[in-house]
């Protein structure tokens, strides 16, 4: 059963973000796959869908995928994730999307609270190439700024408005965390910001010592997914490596899938 914290998305454009949903998870008789960033990489995210399905087909119960957020920038193919991750999920396994950094960022820009350059330098020319946006053409026709981002905004299909506004930012369950960058293992998780959720690097990994729940997380790339301590990067840098990893967890056991896998 999954129980929602917080308030849905309800934004206008220019006006502050609001806070983003949190949600409560009970994983009794739950397999749980956690996905780390994607970054445009549909066909990686495609052939891991079709291992976690193999894997899936074996085990009883309920099956869920916890993507953990950058499913933009920097990839060939944003605007395919996107629409992708707004259908349904694969046959028999439900889905939750959760925000990542580069989501806050494009919906920042989408709804006015901060600039196209600012998108830009999150790796957001590849997402404007995969809408078929070429920016820079757009800017030598209006010249204008404000007509630009009108231009871009009139661009992106409103199913993926709708799937940026309706992400939380965080899963929790008695023994797990879900969440794209990390937490502040001392400050109470109600009292933490979503930009501490999607953003943080040091502050987590120098802290986590101090956490009690285990912490499934992306947005640092490594060379290959694994445990430290209490816990778990599963951002093996798709964009650049091919590599997208995925962590199984059923009965408190954990096994690593990748769209490598066999």
């Amino acid at each position: 059963m999954i129980k929602r914290v917080g308030r849905i998305l309800g934004l206008r454009t220019g006006g502050a973000r609001a806070r983003l949903p949190r949600l409560r998870l009970d994983m009794a008789g739950t397999v749980v796959y956690a996905i780390g960033d994607v970054h445009g990489c549909l066909d990686e995210l495609l052939a891991l869908e079709d291992a976690i399905v193999r894997d899936a087909a074996a085990l009883p119960g309920r099956k869920l995928i916890i993507m953990l957020g950058d499913y933009v920038d920097r990839g060939p193919a944003s605007a395919q994730v996107l629409d992708h991750l707004a259908a349904h999920p694969p046959t028999g396994v439900e889905r939750i999307c959760l925000a990542g950094n580069h989501e806050l960022a494009m919906l920042d820009y989408l709804e006015g609270r901060s600039s196209l350059t600012a998108w830009l330098r999150m790796g957001a020319e590849s997402t404007l190439q995969s809408y078929g946006i070429d920016h820079r053409r757009l800017i030598e026709i209006f010249r204008d700024g404000a007509q630009v981002d009108d231009a871009i905004r009139r661009s992106i299909p409103p199913a993926h408005f709708a799937l940026l506004r309706s992400m939380p930012v965080l899963v929790e369950t008695s023994r797990y965390i879900f969440v794209h960058a990390g937490v502040r293992p001392d400050v109470p998780l109600d009292k933490q910001t979503d930009e501490d959720l999607v953003f943080i690097r040091s502050a987590f990994f120098e802290r986590a010592h101090l956490l009690s729940r285990y912490v499934v997380h992306g947005h640092t790339p490594v060379e290959e997914a694994g445990r430290e301590g209490m816990r778990v990067n599963l951002d093996t840098g798709a964009f650049f490596s091919g590599r997208l990893t995925a962590l199984r967890i059923w009965q408190d056991k954990g096994r690593y899938l990748s769209n490598l896998s066999q």
